[in-house]
């Protein structure tokens, strides 16, 4: 069915992490009038990411440096960026949005590349000691605790790469993790193995977060044997995995069980004109390369299906 209501923007874009700002590129080049919504820093996870050596066209490159490329050339496409989260859509003959800052916007096609958020562990301490040591962003925060002794949780890619790039400042890193395997690739992994600032702490959980007016140490447990130890540390940073931002989403009909936005490999959602991109949707591997793919993808099918519509 054609389309000729005149709507605010030919394509809003939910996000402004490596997938949105991608297929706002992609959406910039081919003239269209975009809107990319973000409540936080362009970038997404970039920003909080330190080393980058798996993005192809850099050995070696800082997170906030690449996501300031993504953001500049997003710009220079002419994107327009509003700095709110999105509440909440509908589809009628065009897109709905509303804003979380109360604005009300209408396009003629909706990107979600929102992300995800990061689990938290769940233990006493961790709330009340957030930004008063307990820190989800090693990037951020790292040099605050020059010479003092950190914990890092987790064994995925951000746990290891994280508590490597907290060895710049951190007197001691202990890297806590429930299990003995990692996942991550080998050389990274050795990398960590090999720095003399890294104490891996294997079959082992966080219980508690200590501390009056900043984290002063952890109680862990070890899973084997249930003993406990007690860990003097300035400062912990958990990179437990992530879950997918999707609360605002009404239409239950495009999300999997793990709340993540089903697409097919255009995209392409089950609610014509939406499509999707990068870490939110359901993909087996959530890298910055992927989502760039993803974003391409995204903005190219936009692009393809507006035009369409004309």
């Amino acid at each position: 069915m054609k389309n000729h209501i005149k709507t605010d923007y030919d394509l809003i874009i939910a996000g402004a992490g490596p997938a949105g700002l991608t297929a706002s590129i992609y959406a910039g080049r081919a003239g269209l009038n975009v809107l990319i919504l973000e409540k936080e820093a362009p970038g997404g996870k970039v920003i909080k990411t330190g080393e980058i050596e798996n993005y192809p066209g850099f050995t070696m490159i800082n997170g906030p440096d690449l996501a300031m490329k993504f953001y500049e050339q997003a710009m220079a496409m002419g994107a327009n960026l509003e700095y709110s989260g999105l509440k909440e859509f509908k589809k009628d003959e065009v897109f709905y949005v509303s804003l979380e800052n109360g604005k009300e916007v209408t396009s003629k096609a909706l990107i979600i590349a929102t992300g995800t958020k990061e689990n938290l562990l769940g233990v006493p301490g961790e709330i009340e000691l957030y930004g008063k040591g307990v820190s989800y962003c090693a990037v951020c925060d790292g040099s605050f605790y020059k010479e003092m002794p950190v914990a890092v949780v987790g064994g995925g890619y951000s746990a290891v790469e994280e508590a490597i790039f907290l060895t710049r400042f951190a007197s001691k890193v202990y890297l806590v993790h429930r299990r003995q395997d990692f996942r991550v690739d080998h050389k990274t992994l050795n990398k960590a193995k090999n720095n003399e600032k890294i104490e891996f702490i294997l079959d082992t959980v966080v219980e508690k977060i200590n501390g009056s007016n900043k984290v002063e140490s952890i109680d862990i447990k070890n899973t084997n044997d249930n003993s406990t130890q007690n860990i003097k540390v300035d400062a912990i940073f958990p990179f437990i995995g992530q879950y997918p931002i999707t609360h605002f989403i009404k239409q239950a009909e495009i999300l999997n069980d793990e709340k993540h936005i089903k697409a097919d490999e255009n995209m392409k959602t089950a609610i014509e004109g939406l499509f999707t991109a990068g870490d939110v949707r359901n993909t087996p591997f959530r890298q910055i390369a992927t989502a760039v793919a993803d974003g391409a993808l995204a903005g190219q099918n936009a692009v393809t299906y507006i035009e369409n519509l004309e």
